[in-house]
C-alpha cells in the first residue's frame, strides 16, 4: 500500500522534474562552458616564476567547481608559487604571490620627507618583501631598525613614529 502511494507521487512530479532538469541544466553547463581556468603544463614547485610557456588556458566543464581559481594567462604570468601546482589542475589565486621587490640582505635606499625635509639613507632589509609591504630595515650608518613601506621604485619610503 504504502509503496502505491510513492509510485502515484512520483508520477504526479515527473513532469516537474523534467521541466527543471531542463531549464537547470540548459543554464548551469551553459555558465560553466563560458568559462575558463589557467592550468600548469608540468608541475611548478614553490619559489618558481610563473611564465606563459608553463600554462594554457582550458575550458571548464564542471559547473561544481569552486571560485578562487585564475581565469587567464595574465593573472599568473610573472607570479611566483606559494605552493606546488599540479599539471592539469586549476591554479588557486590564494596559491599566488607577487614577486619580491626587495630581498633580504641586499642594499636598498630608505627615503624619510615631512614638508620640504627629505633624508636619505642606505639600508639593509631584513625580510625579503614586495611592493607595498611594512618591513624593517636596518640603517647602514647609524645601526638603527627602522620600519618603512616598499615602493614600486625599489626604495623604502620610512614611517614617521
Amino acid at each position: 500500500m504504502r509503496f502505491r502511494r510513492i509510485t502515484r507521487y512520483a508520477r504526479a512530479m515527473t513532469p516537474f522534474a523534467v521541466v527543471a532538469s531542463f531549464v537547470f541544466g540548459q543554464t548551469l553547463p551553459a555558465a560553466a562552458k563560458d568559462g575558463y581556468a589557467v592550468v600548469p603544463m608540468q608541475t611548478i614547485y614553490p619559489g618558481e616564476t610563473i611564465s606563459a610557456s608553463q600554462v594554457e588556458e582550458v575550458r571548464v566543464t564542471n559547473p561544481n567547481l569552486a571560485g578562487g581559481y585564475a581565469s587567464s594567462v595574465g593573472q599568473v604570468v610573472g607570479m611566483v608559487t606559494k605552493r606546488t601546482l599540479l599539471q592539469g589542475r586549476t591554479i588557486p589565486l590564494s596559491g599566488l604571490r607577487e614577486a619580491y621587490a626587495i630581498k633580504r640582505g641586499s642594499s636598498v635606499r630608505l627615503t624619510f620627507a615631512i614638508g620640504n625635509l627629505v633624508i636619505s639613507a642606505s639600508g639593509t632589509p631584513l625580510t625579503d618583501a614586495g611592493v607595498g609591504d611594512v618591513i624593517k630595515v636596518r640603517n647602514i650608518d647609524s645601526g638603527a631598525i627602522v620600519s618603512g613601506t616598499v615602493m614600486a621604485d625599489g626604495t623604502v619610503q620610512v614611517m614617521a613614529k
